[in-house]
């Protein structure tokens, strides 16, 4: 009678530049969506983490900000997150492009090197390059002697996960479930609602509004007419900005709105009543104490 497989579970953390496909990758193992996505950098603002079970592992990745270098409150905020993340779980995932190192590589790295956990360099959307681009690159990946293992993959066309999943129950401690099978994220309900309608703002608006903006929900426990009633708030720098979020007699509002409910209506299962406001509130991202008032506290991070 063969040996039963022992199960493994433990904390995995992603990292990498903005926009290598991190939350592209998490979302596709657990198979729903926990992370928002988009083509825009720095999409990802907080630690998210979504649960991957099978039936002998359990691994709870850790969604890290893309790091880069501070230039405003908010951006040290995100970096501390990442920094902080590295200390706390069992492996740690460097994601890259299918290119030579860059800059923004190379400063990842440096903090890399400092850590004592396993780290594995993951090189996402193989399916965009000839495989004979990719040996030269491992090597130079190779010659810094940090990394375990080096994994080809494709978060989108699901290319190499298979062998991701291999590594990940080779190297994880053994241990039991830390959450319920058919748990996909540690996020309170209201944070993913938030994410959502931040999701759209990020695809439906141009270049100079997303990172400007910041989405709260206000209340979200209330049933009237069978329908759960949101409402939520988006918090801009400017009152251009705020003109582009309403758009012309509210058009982009609508939009917005419409869009975020079909997804909020997919995630919690219900029909839903979305209320939205726009307020400008300047310079928030450079504002600590209003940064804590709508979730972003560096002091949970210590």
């Amino acid at each position: 009678m063969s040996e039963e497989k022992k199960n493994k579970s433990g904390f995995v953390a992603l990292l990498g530049r903005p926009n290598v496909g991190k939350s592209t990758l998490m979302n596709f193992l657990v198979g729903q969506k926990v992370a928002i996505t988009s083509n825009k950098p720095q999409t990802t603002r907080n630690k998210i983490s979504g649960i991957y079970t099978t039936n002998d592992m359990q691994v709870v990745f850790v969604d890290t900000p893309g790091i880069f270098k501070p230039h405003v409150e908010l951006d040290d905020y995100m970096d501390k997150a990442s920094v902080y993340s590295l200390n706390e779980v069992d492996l740690i995932l460097f994601m890259v492009e299918p290119e030579k190192m860059g800059k923004g590589d190379q400063y990842i790295i440096e903090l890399l090197k400092k850590v004592t956990v396993p780290v594995f360099l993951v090189i996402n959307k193989v399916d965009q390059v000839n495989p004979n681009e990719l040996l030269p690159i491992i090597d130079d990946y190779r010659q810094l002697g940090i990394f375990k293992e080096y994994l080809p993959i494709s978060a989108t066309q699901g290319i190499g996960i298979t062998d991701l999943n291999k590594v990940l129950y080779d190297y994880l401690p053994e241990g039991p479930a830390y959450y319920d099978p058919d748990q996909i994220t540690d996020r309170p309900e209201y944070f993913m609602v938030a994410e959502l309608i931040r999701e759209q703002i990020l695809q439906l608006t141009a270049e100079e509004v997303p990172h400007a903006a910041a989405v709260w929900v206000e209340q979200m426990n209330k049933h009237e007419n069978n329908k759960l009633q949101i409402e939520a708030t988006i918090y801009v720098e400017k009152n251009g900005q705020k003109g582009i979020i309403i758009g012309k007699n509210g058009s982009m509002l609508k939009k917005i709105g419409i869009n975020s409910r079909k997804q909020i209506e997919d995630l919690l299962g219900e029909k839903v009543n979305l209320h939205l406001w726009v307020k400008v509130q300047r310079n928030w991202r450079s504002d600590p104490r209003f940064l804590k008032q709508i979730g972003y506290n560096t002091k949970d991070l210590t």
